[in-house]
């Protein structure tokens, strides 16, 4: 698999930087991350949960930065086990440019699944991929930027989170509370009747 995309930051270059390097902010901003924590130089464990079409697995991991050019650019490597689910590993190319006020956030991902996560097809794959990258650059922006998208970012998460896992029994949630409505089970229809 393969993705490259450019995304706009509302900050300067510097703020930019050290906010990829934040690592409490990246784990609010990382869909599904249930923790990152140093192991060494520049490297870092991760455990999170993620959905891809009908697989749901925690995923635990490695990532290591290298060849860091602060505050223009560095290449992440990472790999992750998800127990029966399959596993992930590869590269990703991080490249941030001025751009006035703004900075021009740029990334390049090369990865490689195995287990259930391959045999789902590489379109699902590639779909789960954009959207959680996605999320997690929305969520981002909005935390960099310190505007209230944050909240809707975090809205945006728990939809990627339904997505993968049929919502409860399958009812439609109701439109005031947002809810998932439950059926009734058959017994307790047949004692009303």
């Amino acid at each position: 698999m393969e993705m490259t995309q450019t995304r706009q930051l509302p900050v300067a270059q510097q703020t930019a930087w050290e906010a990829l390097n934040d690592t409490g902010l990246l784990k609010q901003c990382i869909p599904g991350c249930e923790s990152i924590e140093p192991d060494g130089d520049h490297a870092y464990l991760l455990a999170l949960t993620a959905a891809v079409g009908p697989v749901k697995a925690r995923f635990k991991g490695r990532m290591a930065l290298q060849d860091i050019q602060a505050p223009d650019s560095y290449t992440i490597q990472f790999d992750g086990q998800g127990g029966a689910a399959g596993f992930g590993k590869g590269t990703a190319q991080v490249t941030l440019a001025p751009d006035g006020e703004h900075t021009v956030l740029t990334y390049t991902v090369n990865a490689q699944v195995g287990g259930k996560i391959a045999q789902i097809g590489s379109r699902l794959v590639d779909a789960a991929a954009r959207k959680m990258a996605d999320v997690f650059f929305d969520r981002f922006t909005a935390a960099v930027s310190g505007d209230g998208a944050q909240e809707e970012a975090q809205g945006a998460q728990e939809d990627v989170a339904k997505d993968g896992a049929a919502a409860g029994d399958g009812s439609p949630p109701d439109e005031q509370t947002g809810e998932t409505k439950r059926k009734r089970s058959w017994t307790a229809w047949i004692s009303k009747s």
